[in-house]
């Protein structure tokens, strides 16, 4: 007895000092969680406080402190719904802009091309990884070849995503002059924070005046397939306008934060260009308000008669969950396009608790062969979504993403006709009682989902 009672003492004391660090935190940054990663977190530090603090301390942060409150912008009193609540964010409203999308990887890749090509004094490339293949070749090469001829090249990767691409091509880069920065390096002593807020956004801006941008990377599986395997089924688009200029203002900022400098202004030269509204949309830690969440769940409940959705991975949270399932049981068609099996097993697995509850409801989830990588979302016939932000809970409440909002009718019809197409090519997802050790081990992994 006298054995044990004391280290029964300092593990107590231990698991107190843990949950008063998280309590502290948790106060002081005004941090909002969804319960289940709240229970994971409170049960690790209160069981096993010698592995889970430090872990907390590494990961747990999920908003990073705003230098500066966003304003409201200003927004016209018959403003669409959407541009009104990211307008309340400080976020830039609609403008007009030329848009084209690529389904295809072919024409996608022309289109990037043509971006980098086209640019005259600056061209900033965003992106998680850059693929040790023939595709990310080029790609360097072609960055190289722009440098070489006085334009400003500056390539941000992700800190997770930068171990993926080749050092020998990041080397061969910056001798030709271009810029390379890492966006939160995984084992770098200097500017410590949070390790698991990754940038997931993917963007290519000529000038600021031009902008690529959507679901793929740039690898070699995601636009002309890799060892003989098709191309991954995804989504990106090419826009024109004021648009691109706000999309550069977002990328100097992630630039200064990669660097640890501040930012300076964007110049451009874009003249006004006529077309439908579009808006960039940025989601993120470093957004006052969780922009896209928002933006989602708001727009379930808003939605009269449709809501089409596709995504590689789809582990919401419990209120876009709830959102989405109310949605169908007032009548709203929500179709959901998933793929079949995922570049992501775990995911697989885990998300189908909510398919489940979602068919029940009476949703039509589609599952498709092959990879589908694509993120875009339509409401109704007012409002369509593309970019990198996927449905599950670290694209929406963990990762730096963007996307693009589409007011058109004739851009939102193109999204909308590609989703059903594609919905029609996957196979009718059957909803089956799980076993209790299945129900026990998807409980488990909800509950840590959030920071894996």
């Amino acid at each position: 007895m006298q054995t044990w009672l004391p280290r029964l003492s300092q593990h107590l004391m231990w698991s107190a000092v843990a949950l008063l660090v998280y309590v502290l935190s948790t106060r002081m940054r005004r941090e909002r969680r969804p319960p289940a990663a709240a229970i994971a977190w409170v049960l690790g530090l209160a069981l096993l406080p010698y592995l889970a603090l430090p872990l907390y301390l590494l990961f747990g942060q999920r908003k990073l402190k705003v230098a500066q409150q966003s304003r409201p912008a200003a927004v016209k009193a018959d403003a669409h719904w959407a541009a009104a609540l990211l307008g309340s964010f400080g976020i830039e409203p609609p403008s007009p802009a030329q848009v084209r999308f690529h389904a295809d990887g072919e024409r996608s890749r022309e289109s990037l091309w043509e971006c980098i090509e086209q640019a005259r004094t600056q061209l900033d490339v965003c992106t998680f990884l850059i693929g040790d293949d023939s595709f990310g070749s080029d790609i360097i090469e072609r960055l190289e070849r722009q440098a070489r001829r006085g334009v400003r090249v500056r390539l941000l990767l992700d800190g997770f995503g930068a171990w993926l691409t080749p050092r020998r091509s990041l080397r061969a880069l910056k001798k030709s002059g271009a810029e390379v920065a890492i966006f939160r390096p995984l084992f770098r002593g200097r500017r410590m924070g949070p390790r698991n807020l990754r940038n997931h956004r993917k963007m290519v801006i000529a000038d600021g005046t031009r902008m690529w941008a959507g679901g793929r990377n740039l690898a070699a599986e995601y636009f002309v397939g890799r060892d003989g395997r098709p191309p991954w089924i995804d989504l990106t688009f090419d826009v024109t306008g004021n648009v691109a200029a706000v999309a550069a203002q977002q990328f100097e900022a992630d630039w200064s934060a990669a660097r640890g400098t501040s930012g300076g202004p964007v110049h451009v030269g874009a003249e006004p260009v006529t077309g439908a509204l579009v808006q960039f949309l940025p989601s993120g830690p470093d957004q006052v308000e969780d922009t896209a969440q928002a933006l989602l769940v708001d727009g379930c409940f808003r939605a009269r008669h449709r809501l089409l959705a596709v995504t590689p991975y789809f582990l919401p949270d419990d209120n876009l969950r709830t959102a989405m399932r109310l949605a169908v049981r007032r009548g709203v068609r929500i179709t959901l396009v998933l793929p079949e099996i995922s570049n992501h097993r775990l995911t697989d697995f885990v998300r189908n608790r909510a398919l489940r509850e979602l068919t029940e409801a009476g949703a039509d989830i589609r599952l498709v062969a092959g990879m589908v990588h694509a993120k875009a979302v339509v409401i109704d016939e007012t409002l369509g979504l593309c970019g990198s932000i996927n449905l599950d809970r670290r694209s929406l409440l963990l990762n730096y993403e963007c996307a693009v909002l589409f007011y058109g009718a004739e851009h939102i019809a193109w999204l909308a006709r590609w989703i059903d197409a594609l919905a029609s090519q996957g196979a009718v997802f059957k909803s089956k009682p799980p076993g209790l050790m299945r129900d026990l081990v998807e409980g488990l992994l909800l509950a840590i989902a959030f920071e894996l």
